[in-house]
């Protein structure tokens, strides 16, 4: 279930846990997999839209 929760937080579905001490470099790395997660659905999108007209 915490892949779940993280990718919830990445798309601001869930709040970010308030006790969670970030450094820096974590942003930049959550920062990096949030554009990678929306290149991805956004990929997915468009594959099934090129598949549905067919």
């Amino acid at each position: 279930m915490g892949v779940l929760k993280q990718m919830a937080e990445y798309l601001y579905i869930r709040k970010k846990d308030p006790n969670a001490n970030p450094t820096q470099w974590m942003k930049y790395m959550h920062g990096i997999n949030r554009i990678s997660i929306l290149l991805f659905l956004f990929a997915l999108v468009i594959i099934l839209i090129k598949a549905i007209l067919r």
